[in-house]
């Protein structure tokens, strides 16, 4: 257990919740006594807690509060009134009782007012924290979005970036694909989005002519703008075919659907 696991896992949340083992809470609080960090984060969160139980707090009914104070009352004139001088001073005393158990039945009602409104804060502190996390994965995709996207763009306006129109042949007549050669970054784009869709269980698969022999380059999903390919010296053409999903370990060539020159 260290600093990063604690802070990724949310487990400073989870112990103030009450949530951890006994054991999981003594190694949490073994690690926070050894580290400033986690021991102002923990601050941090009672802090959050508290103001969010206190921003949800609201004053128990005003019935409860009249009762208690009808309760304390009655109990009050009670002990006022003289004992019969015959009487002895233990004898039972049925409106002390009836006190009593008013007392504890307000006390019973007011605590279980009070934890309802502590597990509602509880669960709108749980929620505040799952949306944070949403939010956060939401921009962290949409930064590789832009990082994909910048990469795109430096591979399209590269002046050592050579563009290659593969057709498609009588087999996909309609079949186009762009690949995007750099000789000199040795690598390889290729733009399949104008491919025809593929049945579920096929995929399209792009080739290097090396000296006769096809070498792999890798597949190409449809659902994609811009993939990068392996690049392979001395290709003398490239080769889109269609394989069972997945991929192939060798070409099918009666399913060669396009190639060009380099």
């Amino acid at each position: 257990m260290d600093r990063k696991d604690i802070l990724e896992k949310g487990l400073l949340t989870q112990y103030l919740l009450g949530e951890l083992t006994q054991e999981e809470g003594l190694l949490l609080e073994s690690e926070i006594q050894k580290d400033s960090v986690l021991q102002e984060k923990l601050h941090q969160l009672e802090s959050d807690l508290e103001k969010m139980a206190m921003e949800n707090a609201i004053s128990p009914p005003e019935s409860i509060r009249a009762s208690l104070v009808r309760a304390i009352d009655s109990e009050a004139k009670d002990t006022t009134i003289p004992l019969h001088r015959d009487s002895p001073k233990n004898a039972f005393n049925p409106m002390r009782l009836l006190v009593a158990a008013s007392l504890a039945a307000l006390f019973a009602l007011t605590s279980f007012f009070f934890y309802t409104r502590w597990q509602s804060a509880q669960e709108n502190f749980i929620l505040a924290q799952q949306e944070q996390q949403q939010l956060q994965e939401e921009v962290q995709t949409l930064s590789n979005e832009v990082k994909v996207t910048q990469a795109m763009v430096s591979v399209l306006n590269s002046k050592d970036a050579i563009p290659f129109l593969l057709k498609g042949n009588q087999l996909s007549p309609k079949a186009r694909a762009v690949a995007y050669v750099n000789h000199k970054n040795r690598s390889v784009w290729v733009n399949p989005q104008a491919l025809p869709k593929l049945k579920e269980e096929e995929t399209y698969q792009m080739w290097a002519d090396v000296d006769g022999e096809m070498i792999s380059m890798g597949l190409l999903p449809t659902d994609k703008e811009l993939i990068a390919l392996t690049y392979i010296d001395k290709a003398a053409s490239l080769n889109i075919t269609i394989e069972p999903k997945g991929g192939n370990d060798h070409p099918t060539v009666e399913r060669l659907i396009s190639n060009v020159y380099l």
